[in-house]
């Protein structure tokens, strides 16, 4: 065991690999960033009213006592008894009050209500989903560091834990986190919650969702209607989406006539992000914050990035079309000028969203 400073807090955290794994308490310095970015929505999401935060993984609690130090009514949870009482202890050292317990959260979540609860497990966080749907007030955090069965690496791992078909592509990360959504939205429309994604991001091994949920029975049906599929040509790349639970997808590939077509859903088509909640995230990112940096540049993209669903990747394109690969601003600003919108993003160095398809931006290379 050794002290460690963040975000303002000190906390008493076990020696770890770098993956974060120990025979110990679970700890992992790598998702400081994660924490960070968490505070920063805290803090833009506290209203009056709105105070009392849910760490639903706690192990060392390092996350819930920093939300603490924010002024947050906290409830630190971990089935692990090494872990309840590192919590408690590193609520002490911070001169800090919270409830402690050590039980299944699954079984918190059932007997209590909390305006803001965070799911923060090692691996999938389905088996605590559907708690958190019964146990939150208004807003849910979610971590997926599961990303191989949720991007389609791990085909029938994804298809058992979300019940949806994942495909790998070269916007996996994308497909991942848009499935994870739509396994919340089927998950919370059971119970006539509704959901509002408000900001969602990919970061090195996870995934991170931050859904508000709204309790009225329309809202369950307008998250529905958001759901729909994804047609990929793995031939050409063309992609196309379609709305709605029953999937129609085509024998050939509209755009090349390839009959090598795969198809990912349901998974969520609406927007992943509120630019007006992700730039008031943005504003409370402060330089006490050890990832600030990276958390700026992220929000930076994120700021920028269409609102439209599956995103390319420059670098496979021009390899798939044997064309030189330009500085993704010539790129992007090639689709902009031919009338086209088209932004970075932040999955990625070479990453990009349009409205162009397929044909239409290797048009505008080709002849460029």
């Amino acid at each position: 065991m050794y002290t460690i400073s963040e975000g303002g807090i000190e906390a008493t955290v076990p020696s770890v690999s770098v993956s974060g794994r120990t025979k110990d308490v679970f700890f992992n310095p790598n998702m400081e960033l994660n924490r960070d970015i968490t505070m920063a929505v805290l803090r833009a999401y506290r209203t009056e009213g709105i105070d009392t935060y849910l760490d639903a993984n706690a192990a060392t609690g390092i996350r819930g006592v920093r939300a603490a130090s924010e002024g947050w009514e906290v409830t630190l949870v971990d089935i692990d008894e090494d872990a309840a009482k590192l919590c408690k202890s590193n609520l002490i050292k911070n001169g800090l009050s919270g409830e402690v317990y050590q039980k299944d959260v699954n079984i918190i979540l059932r007997m209590n209500r909390y305006d803001v609860v965070d799911i923060d497990p090692f691996g999938s966080p389905i088996s605590f989903l559907d708690s958190a749907f019964r146990g939150a007030r208004h807003l849910i955090c979610v971590t997926a560091t599961d990303t191989a069965p949720l991007c389609g690496a791990h085909f029938q791992a994804g298809v058992r834990r979300y019940n949806a078909i994942p495909r790998k592509t070269e916007y996996h990360a994308e497909v991942g986190i848009r499935i994870l959504l739509s396994s919340m939205a089927r998950m919370a429309a059971q119970y006539d919650v509704g959901i509002n994604p408000i900001l969602c991001h990919a970061t090195r091994h996870y995934y991170r969702v931050y859904v508000e949920i709204e309790r009225r029975v329309s809202k369950a049906n307008e998250s529905l209607e958001k759901l729909g599929y994804l047609h990929h040509c793995t031939s050409c790349l063309h992609r196309d989406t379609q709305e709605g639970l029953i999937a129609f997808p085509p024998s050939v590939c509209p755009s090349c006539r390839s009959a090598k077509m795969i198809t990912s859903g349901p998974i969520w088509l609406g927007n992943t992000t509120s630019k007006n909640f992700v730039n008031k995230v943005k504003e409370h990112i402060t330089e006490d914050m050890g990832m600030a940096n990276r958390a700026q540049k992220i929000f930076s993209r994120l700021l920028e990035e269409l609102d439209v669903p599956m995103h390319y990747d420059q670098h496979k394109l021009c390899r798939l079309w044997k064309l030189p690969a330009s500085s993704m601003e010539m790129f992007v600003k090639q689709l902009s000028d031919a009338g086209f919108q088209a932004s970075r993003t932040h999955y990625g160095g070479t990453t990009l969203k349009t409205n162009a398809t397929v044909s239409e931006i290797y048009e505008i290379i080709k002849n460029s």
